[in-house]
């Protein structure tokens, strides 16, 4: 029974993967997402079915619960950057070896922040739903060569984020207490300093217990006039009742999220004029995901032939 391999991530594109390949050769079977969505702590368990070797992971929670219902499960590969949702310490206590993607999804999430930075500065959402409308605006928009954006969290996406800034000419500023190498031109400062000095504040850094809520009604308090958020990371850094008082009564002027604390997002910023919302699609550029998928598969493969799973 020890031969299967779980892919837990919505869609997977298990033909065109060579390493996967050559698991299904050596006589792995694979078992994907039924839902197509992501899992629930019963789903996954359920998936697994106490007797998966190998588990290929999307964002459902990897808990102390999942790995005491799977004890054959050896390796977890996340098709992604972020280990928030595996509880690291009890995947060690069961001896559970845990991979990550950091590099792969970098430059889409990146692109992707660059993308909606653009469309709130230009307006392009309201003004696109006017001219459907049959109207005619003539809004003026504000150019990001202009402005100061703050990077928190200057990483594998905020590094990309602050070149491509750089690029179009804007002043780049950062905050990351763990940054050990910072791109050339950047400025490295405390939170509270930054809240105070950027006109786009965007996020980059991992959801941890010490980030929940880092953006809340205190920090949206702080921001200067015209302020735009923006957060393609993780749904648990902003307090997002905050910010949709904080949109409505324009201490915020705009923002964009592709994260949510409850995924699919069903809240109150789905009212809000001034807000971009778009459904956890940061790494669903068609290349980056490929090598995502790739190197999760690849990780699997290798982390298989260390516990000597493959003979």
């Amino acid at each position: 029974m020890m031969n299967t391999l779980v892919i837990s991530t919505s869609s997977f594109d298990i033909d065109h993967n060579s390493p996967l390949q050559q698991l299904i050769q050596k006589g792995f079977r694979i078992v994907t997402n039924p839902h197509r969505r992501k899992l629930t702590e019963d789903e996954i368990i359920e998936l697994l079915r106490g007797e998966a070797v190998g588990l290929i992971a999307g964002i459902e929670p990897l808990t102390e619960r999942v790995f005491q219902a799977t004890p054959t499960l050896k390796v977890v590969s996340r098709c992604g950057a972020g280990l928030d949702s595996v509880d690291l310490n009890a995947a060690q206590d069961h001896g559970v070896a845990v991979l990550n993607t950091p590099e792969a999804p970098a430059q889409a999430v990146a692109e992707l922040t660059m993308g909606l930075m653009l469309s709130l500065l230009r307006q392009i959402n309201q003004i696109d739903q006017a001219v459907r409308k049959g109207e005619w605006p003539r809004l003026q928009g504000r150019l990001l060569a202009a402005q100061t954006v703050g990077i928190i969290g200057i990483g594998h996406i905020g590094r990309r984020v602050a070149r491509l800034c750089q690029a179009f000419e804007a002043k780049v500023i950062a905050h990351d207490p763990f940054a050990t190498q910072v791109p050339q031109g950047v400025t490295l400062m405390p939170l509270e300093k930054l809240l105070g000095s950027a006109d786009i504040i965007t996020l980059h850094l991992p959801y941890t217990p010490q980030t929940h809520h880092l953006l809340d009604r205190k920090a949206f308090a702080s921001l200067k006039s015209e302020a735009i958020i923006i957060n393609a990371a993780r749904g648990g850094l902003i307090d997002e009742c905050a910010l949709a008082e904080a949109l409505n009564s324009g201490r915020v002027s705009a923002a964009a999220l592709d994260t949510f604390e409850q995924e699919p997002y069903q809240g109150e910023l789905s009212t809000c004029s001034n807000i971009t919302l778009t459904s956890h699609v940061g790494s669903l550029a068609r290349e980056s995901r490929q090598r995502m998928e790739i190197e999760a598969a690849e990780n699997l493969l290798q982390g298989l032939m260390r516990v000597g799973a493959i003979k």
